[in-house]
């Protein structure tokens, strides 16, 4: 559906004039974070809250081994379509966990599942104000139009205050979310697919992709999934000097190494918002998010057979 959206966005750019697809992404955003925040539940966040070094571990490795080892590629960019492609990548780097799919994979191989609630939770949260200032740091240098503050607030409006709210009413609510999460993941799919086209038709529109190469995308593509093994198997030695049980091992490679494409497409349609270039910023994690989701579930098969 990503893919089509994409085709969609090259052969029939300019929907948005026609149908408030703005409107509906930004209420669609707050709807989002709102029934995540219902789904949030308070008992199994604390289940899961002493385990403090496998929290480290996870948190460290999303929010700080990633964007660490994309730095190291900076100083090799030299030509600006090029820093825009290490950019997008660097957004990718930025991101927060997944949380549905963290848990999924994590109760298929038999780990530990309240840290994997817990670390994908917490990640999502911490997203909200890490993510914008690691790549505001490269906006602001760039893009005079670009405020920091300002994005901080529309992001607190748009995400955390809903997040806040579904929390306040898990206790009524939460139940409905959790029967109902086959359509809520539906509803988020959705969303995700409207903001996916809106990007895409706008870089059309402006002939963003006319500037690049199909070797460019296949160097970006073979970089992030390099990322992924790169990181993965840190996480793994890390896992294996601080003597994790199999259960911890387990959610702290499936949690550090993995990155949300929900978070993604939100984060990008404000962080971006006005860009002709938008578009690109979105290539990276959808391809990783992909490539996550496959291999991962392999991996996940594995452990499950161990046991």
């Amino acid at each position: 559906m990503l893919i089509c959206m994409i085709l969609l966005a090259y052969w029939l750019p300019g929907i948005e004039k026609i149908i408030p697809l703005n409107q509906i992404s930004t209420i669609g955003i707050s709807a989002i974070f709102f029934f995540y925040g219902l789904k949030l539940s308070p008992e199994k966040m604390k289940e899961g809250l002493s385990n403090w070094k496998l929290h480290i571990v996870i948190q460290s490795a999303t929010f700080f081994l990633f964007p660490l080892l994309i730095l190291l590629v900076l100083p090799f960019i030299h030509e600006e379509t090029h820093f825009t492609l290490w950019l997008a990548v660097f957004f990718l780097g930025a991101l927060p966990s997944t949380v549905s799919s963290s848990v999924v994979m994590v109760s298929i191989a038999k780990g530990n599942i309240p840290g994997a609630i817990f670390n994908a939770s917490i990640s999502g949260l911490m997203g909200i104000l890490v993510t914008p200032l690691l790549i505001g740091i490269f906006l602001e240098a760039r893009l005079e139009s670009f405020d920091l503050g300002q994005t901080f607030i529309e992001l607190c409006l748009k995400i955390l205050l809903p997040v806040i709210l579904g929390m306040a009413l898990h206790r009524f609510w939460g139940n409905f979310a959790n029967q109902h999460k086959k359509y809520l993941t539906m509803f988020d799919k959705a969303v995700i697919l409207i903001i996916v086209y809106k990007s895409f038709s706008n870089s059309f529109s402006n002939g963003i992709f006319d500037d690049l190469n199909l070797m460019e995308l296949l160097v970006v593509g073979f970089g992030v999934i390099a990322l992924f093994f790169i990181v993965y198997n840190i996480i793994h030695m890390i896992s294996k000097r601080l003597a994790f049980n199999r259960e911890d091992e387990i959610t702290a490679l499936f949690c550090g190494s993995k990155k949300s494409l929900v978070h993604g497409t939100v984060f990008s349609s404000v962080l971006f918002a006005g860009m002709s270039s938008a578009g690109i910023f979105l290539v990276p994690i959808m391809i990783y998010h992909a490539f996550q989701l496959f291999i991962v579930s392999i991996i996940a098969q594995k452990y499950q057979r161990e046991v």
